[in-house]
C-alpha cells in the first residue's frame, strides 16, 4: 500500500462455523475517493464490511487507517476514529427525535450535566439536516417519518459521528438507495458527491448503474475474495455482471421466455375496497396471473397488499378468491384461505433472526412436516433440504441461524415458507427482490415464472419499473391510494415507461 491509503484492509480472511466469509482480501480508499463494491448475496460484503465498522474482528490480515494497521475493538473504536456507517437495516431509535438519534454518541457540548439542552442539539443537528437536503424538522418524532426519509437521516448521523475526529472522516454506505425512489436517489447521488469533498466513502450497492454512476473505483467480491477492481469509466455492466456471478449475463434475466398466458378463470376480484391510504381499489388477477402494482411511495400499493392480508383493517368493498367471499380479520384466517405474504422489510416482518433455518421455513405451515400432532424429523429435514436445495439457498445447515444468512438467502427462506402450503392461491410480493443481487434477483424472477405457470396468482408490488413491466402479465398504477391505469405487458409487447410513470406521479 501506498501512503495515499486513507483506510482500507489487507489480507484478511474471516471464518464461521462451516464457512469461510472472507479470503486473503485487500482494498484501499484514498482520499477524496468514493470506493464501490460490489458482489452477489454471500460474496463477503456484510462481512468486509462489519471488519470496516468495528462489529467483527478478522481472523488474520491488518485493517489499515491512514497508512497505520489498527485494531478496532468494537463499533467505539471505529466511531472515535471517524469511521461512520449507513446501515441498509436502519439503526435508528423510532420513539425519540430526529435530533436525538443524529447526535446519539455525539452529543458533545449539547448535554451538560446528563441534561440535554435541546436547543443547541435541535440546531446543530439542524445542520446536519441541512446538510443533506432533507428538508426534514429535528424536532420530528423519528417513527413519524418515511422509511425513505428515515434514510437520509441515517445519512446525516454518519456525517454527525464523522465529525467527531480531527481527521476527515470515512463513511460506509451499506445499499444506502435500496428503499429510495428515483427522485431521492439523484439527491443521494449529489449527497455522495459533497461528501467526497471532506470524507472518502465506501459505497455498498447491488444496483450496478449507480456503482457506475458515483464510485471513482469498483471492488467486485465473488466467494469471499476480491476478483477483479474496476475503473467506472472503461467497464460495462455486463462486465460486471460476469465478474460477479463468473458466468456471462443472456438475455434471459427476466426469464421472460418463461411468460405463461394466464387462465381465463379469476381468482382474486377486488371490487371498491377502501381503507386507510387506499380507496375505491377494483381490480382482478387470474390463476397463473402475475399482476404488478406501481406507485411511488405513499400510493397506497404496499397499504392494500397488506390489506388483502388482513394485517391492517378494510372499511368497505369486497374481496373474492376462487369466487368465495373473503373477511380478513387477521393473517392467520388469510393463511388458511390459500394467501401468502412477503413482506418489504423481511428482518422485521418476514423472518425470525433468532430462529434457524429450518424453523423459519417450517413456521407458517409446521402441518407439512408432521405425523398426526407430532412433527417427524425425518420429515421435516427431508422438505426442508428439499426446498432449500430447490431454491438454491446457501447456508452450512438448515440448523443456522437465519441471522447469520445473506440478504438474498434469508428471502429465498422466506418464499419458501409459503411454498410449503400445496393448497397455496395468491402470492402477494411487496418488493421482493429490494437489497438483492442481480443473482439472487434472477432466481426469485425463475421461480416466480415457474410459480404462477403451474397456477399461482401473484401479486408484485415492484421494487422497480423495470420489474414490474417485465414480470407482469399486466400492470395496474396507484396514485394517492387510487387505480390510475391498466397496462397489459407480453414479451413481445411491453408498455413504454414513460407511459406508466406518467400514470403514478
Amino acid at each position: 500500500m501506498t501512503s495515499s491509503v486513507v483506510f482500507g484492509v489487507r489480507n484478511i480472511s474471516k471464518s464461521f462455523p462451516g464457512v469461510k466469509a472472507l479470503k486473503d482480501v485487500s482494498i484501499e480508499v484514498h482520499p477524496h475517493e468514493v470506493v464501490g463494491l460490489i458482489g452477489e448475496n454471500g460474496a463477503g460484503k456484510s462481512t468486509l464490511l462489519k471488519i470496516l465498522s468495528g462489529v467483527q474482528r478478522p481472523d488474520s490480515g491488518d485493517v489499515i487507517l491512514r497508512d497505520q494497521p489498527v485494531s478496532f475493538g468494537g463499533v467505539g473504536d471505529a466511531v472515535r476514529e471517524g469511521v461512520a456507517m449507513v446501515y441498509q437495516e436502519q439503526s435508528l431509535l423510532p420513539n425519540i427525535t430526529v435530533a436525538e438519534n443524529v447526535l446519539l454518541g455525539n452529543e458533545g457540548n449539547t448535554v451538560r450535566g446528563g441534561v440535554y439542552r435541546w436547543s443547541e442539539l435541535r440546531k446543530r443537528a439542524q445542520s446536519y439536516l441541512d446538510q443533506v437536503g432533507t428538508g426534514l424538522d429535528a424536532a420530528a418524532i423519528t417513527e413519524s417519518l418515511p422509511f425513505a426519509q428515515r434514510q437520509m437521516v441515517e445519512v446525516a448521523k454518519a456525517l454527525a459521528t464523522g465529525d467527531r475526529t480531527e481527521h476527515e472522516p470515512v463513511i460506509l454506505l451499506d445499499e444506502p438507495t435500496s428503499v429510495l425512489e428515483h427522485d431521492e436517489i439523484e439527491k443521494l447521488y449529489q449527497i455522495v458527491r459533497e461528501l467526497k469533498k471532506r470524507a472518502s466513502v465506501v459505497f455498498v450497492s447491488h444496483r450496478m448503474n449507480e456503482v457506475l454512476a458515483v464510485c471513482d473505483r469498483v471492488y467486485i467480491m465473488r466467494d469471499g475474495e476480491v476478483v477483479a477492481v474496476r475503473d467506472p469509466k472503461t467497464v460495462a455492466e455486463h462486465e460486471l455482471y460476469e465478474l460477479m456471478v463468473g458466468e456471462e449475463r443472456h438475455q434471459g434475466f427476466y426469464h421472460e421466455e418463461g411468460q405463461v398466458e394466464p387462465e381465463d378463470q379469476v381468482r382474486l376480484e377486488i371490487s371498491k375496497l377502501s381503507g386507510d391510504h387506499f380507496h375505491d381499489v377494483s381490480l382482478t388477477v387470474a390463476r397463473g396471473e402475475v399482476v404488478a402494482l406501481m406507485g411511488v411511495q405513499e400510493s397506497g400499493r404496499e397499504y392494500l397488499g397488506r390489506a388483502l392480508f388482513g394485517a391492517v383493517p378494510v372499511q368497505s368493498g369486497t374481496v373474492t378468491l376462487d369466487g368465495q367471499a373473503l373477511r380478513f380479520r387477521t393473517p392467520t384466517q388469510a393463511v388458511r384461505d390459500g394467501i401468502g405474504y412477503i413482506p418489504s422489510e423481511r428482518k422485521i416482518d418476514g423472518a425470525v433472526l433468532g430462529m434457524s433455518v429450518n424453523d423459519n421455513l417450517t413456521l407458517a405451515h409446521p402441518d407439512q412436516v408432521c405425523r398426526g400432532p407430532f412433527i417427524d424429523p425425518a420429515l421435516e429435514h427431508r422438505t426442508v433440504r428439499s426446498w432449500l436445495d430447490r431454491l438454491r439457498v446457501k447456508t452450512p445447515s438448515a440448523a443456522t441461524l437465519m441471522r447469520t444468512l445473506s440478504g438474498g438467502n434469508q428471502q429465498k427462506v422466506v418464499l419458501a415458507k409459503w411454498l410449503l402450503d400445496p393448497d397455496l392461491r395468491l402470492l402477494i410480493l411487496d418488493t421482493p427482490t429490494r437489497g438483492l443481487d442481480i443473482g439472487a434477483k434472477a432466481d426469485v424472477y425463475r421461480l416466480i415464472r415457474e410459480l404462477a405457470a403451474h397456477g399461482l396468482s401473484v401479486l408484485l408490488i415492484a421494487d422497480t419499473l423495470d420489474e414490474g413491466i417485465a414480470m407482469s402479465h399486466r400492470v395496474i398504477t396507484m396514485k394517492d391510494g387510487r387505480i390510475t391505469g391498466e397496462f397489459p405487458s407480453t414479451p413481445t409487447n411491453r408498455p413504454d415507461k414513460t407511459d406508466v410513470l406518467a400514470r403514478m406521479v
